[in-house]
């Protein structure tokens, strides 16, 4: 096949050999994503399990739980960026090994944690391989599959995450039915190893092959920044309160370091990223959506548990089983994205797929605590394809407007942005939930002391359990209780909602419309043209 007159010629950019099996790599690159995102989903459902007194849990308390999951995010947070910049220096596969590895000995160790105190530890080794692993899986993508593949691939690799926000709840319920808690980080290390042996078979290492100079100073102030920052936005959620000294100096001091970062960087000869790329309005546009998206949807799902299982009183498994539309609208529309994308354009795509999301999170609004089950199941899809039509073309946008050597950068770029989104997603709306709730129950605590007032304010889960060791007297306070939370969650799903709409409009303002049709020469075209010739395999 001859490339049609005046078409430019495409020269293949991946090696013939890594192309033929690009498919096979996309698979084990979803296999190792699919761990990371699995591990987190599965704790959230065995937190009161792991609360209960050894030998049936730890013991632990509702702060040492909170940092079970924070000690994860905040070391995950913090090496991001990092740990794309040593993918395209040192090499992605080495990164990616790395950080499997070191993600399946912090599970195994977790797993046999015989305190609160060691398994806190042992998920912020897991964290940081985590942090390994998410940005190095993208940034091969980038290097195995050709541009005009690439829509397709992010699109796959995207509706993983899908599969993983609906395996991981179901999964973590059937092994706290049969086994200990330790097994719900044990199942980790036969997947990881699997996951091993098939990178070393399978997977190309790729790295910049023009890294220019190490900045260690900008490594060393991203990784302050981030971990201030974040740090900042969990106590802040874990207070309910943004104005305490104990989160003001560090959110503050967290971004004067990003700020310091981004002068660092453009004034460096060699920077770590190059902060132009920011003057991108669809870059920019497509960072800031990811942030947006994720710090709605991760709020929301905070309190979905919360009103799943504490006032409509479904298990664990079942709270998994209902998620399940809203991970088979991502994986099904997902991967197909691309095509709406090429139809109608990145900016119309999105903007829709952003209003979508809104609108499945102010449903929320209207639940209460009889709302039918089917109703709950077309919410759940709903905000799915939303994210479906969202996600990947935002992915693309990001990883596309870096070249092919700075996959790793646009990686933890996506990533980093997405992270601390979803964790002040968490802390925000949690805060909103957590003051909303306290100022309607407060009224009914009257009778009971004020140590025993203070602790049932804290949550549903603190006042349902007051009202347990009561007896039949505490049935009145279980219905407050009830009544309290769905009046904060309605709150909190219309500011959730709102963020969603501000997602929306930056989509709608900056992304690109959409492109003109032209007909573009396929790899076997620019095999057949004499002038075109692959790069040797690396």
């Amino acid at each position: 096949m001859s490339i049609p007159s005046g078409a430019p010629a495409v020269v293949p950019q991946v090696p013939e050999a890594v192309h033929r099996r690009r498919w096979a790599i996309l698979v084990v690159l979803m296999f190792s994503l699919l761990i990371v995102v699995l591990d987190n989903s599965i704790l959230n459902v065995a937190v009161k399990t792991i609360a209960s007194p050894a030998p049936t849990g730890l013991g632990a308390t509702q702060s040492e739980l909170e940092w079970a999951i924070n000690s994860y995010t905040l070391v995950f947070a913090g090496l991001l960026f990092t740990a794309g910049l040593l993918g395209d220096r040192i090499g992605r596969k080495k990164v990616l090994l790395l950080g499997i590895v070191l993600f399946g000995i912090g599970s195994a160790f977790a797993a046999m944690s015989g305190s609160p105190g060691e398994l806190i530890t042992w998920r912020a080794v897991m964290g940081f391989g985590a942090a390994f692993v998410m940005p190095a899986t993208l940034a091969v993508l980038m290097n195995v599959f050709e541009r005009d593949e690439q829509p397709k691939a992010i699109g796959i690799w995207a509706g993983s995450v899908g599969l993983g926000i609906a395996i991981g709840p179901i999964t973590g319920g059937l092994l706290l039915e049969h086994f200990w808690w330790g097994s719900i980080f044990l199942v980790n290390v036969p997947v990881v190893v699997i996951a091993l042996i098939a990178m070393v078979v399978l997977v190309p290492d790729s790295r910049d092959p023009r890294p220019g100079r190490l900045d260690p100073i900008g490594v060393v102030l991203s990784i302050i920044g981030l971990v201030l920052l974040v740090y900042g936005i969990i106590r802040g959620g874990e207070l309910a309160d943004f104005t305490d000294v104990s989160v003001l100096l560090p959110v503050i001091g967290g971004l004067a370091v990003l700020v310091v970062f981004v002068l660092h960087e453009k004034r460096s000869s060699s920077p770590a990223i190059d902060i132009t790329y920011f003057r991108k309005p669809a870059f920019s546009a497509a960072v800031a959506a990811i942030a947006l998206v994720f710090f709605a949807l991760m709020g929301v799902t905070f309190f979905s548990a919360f009103y799943m299982q504490s006032v409509r009183g479904w298990s664990a498994l079942q709270s998994g089983l209902l998620i399940l539309p809203l991970a088979v609208a991502q994986m099904v529309f997902a991967p197909r994205a691309r095509l709406v994308v090429a139809r109608f354009g990145a900016r119309a795509v999105c903007t829709v797929g952003m209003l979508m999301v809104a609108v499945g999170l102010a449903a929320f609004a209207l639940f209460d605590a009889d709302t039918p089950v089917w109703l709950m199941c077309v919410v759940f899809f709903v905000q799915g394809t939303g994210m479906a039509h969202v996600m990947p073309p935002v992915t693309v946008a990001v990883m596309q407007a870096l070249p092919r050597e700075k996959a790793g950068s646009g990686s933890a770029v996506n990533n980093t942005f997405r992270q601390v989104g979803g964790a002040l997603g968490i802390a925000v709306l949690g805060s909103v939930l957590s003051a909303v709730y306290r100022g309607d129950i407060e009224g009914h605590l009257g009778a009971l002391p004020a140590a025993a007032r203070d602790t049932a304010a804290e949550s549903i889960e603190a006042t349902l359990g007051i009202a347990e060791k009561m007896g039949p007297a505490g049935a009145p306070l279980v219905a407050a209780a009830h009544d309290a939370f769905l009046d904060a969650m309605h709150v909190t799903a219309i500011s959730s909602a709102v963020v969603a709409l501000l997602g929306a409009i930056v989509v709608a303002l900056f992304l690109p419309g959409r492109k003109p049709a032209a007909q573009s020469p396929t790899r076997d075209d620019a095999q057949d043209e004499p002038t075109a010739s692959a790069p040797a395999a690396r």
